[in-house]
């Protein structure tokens, strides 16, 4: 039952489209490529080889890795799909 302005199954198509959203993103996301390194690229410390298994052409150690995702923070944090805005169109 939708209330309001929305129609039925407003509230699941949100969060559906944002789950594809998101999917399409990770998707999009560069993956590394070719044989894993065994020492990091950035620190020289040993790669675990239980990471380099998991992750094909992994360059980075888990610290190092961490530190550049951490740096690319840069999306915005207003869900567009799920603001009131966005339902009186």
């Amino acid at each position: 039952m939708a209330g309001g302005w929305a129609q039925d199954g407003a509230v699941n198509e949100q969060i559906e489209a944002s789950i594809n959203d998101e999917l399409a993103r990770l998707k999009a996301q560069k993956r590394p490529v070719g044989e894993s390194l065994t020492h990091c690229a950035e620190c020289e410390e040993p790669i675990p080889e239980k990471r380099r298994k998991a992750i094909p052409g992994v360059k980075l150690c888990i610290e190092c890795q961490q530190e550049r995702d951490g740096a690319h923070k840069a999306r915005g944090g207003i869900n567009r799909r799920g603001s009131k805005d966005s339902q009186l169109k």
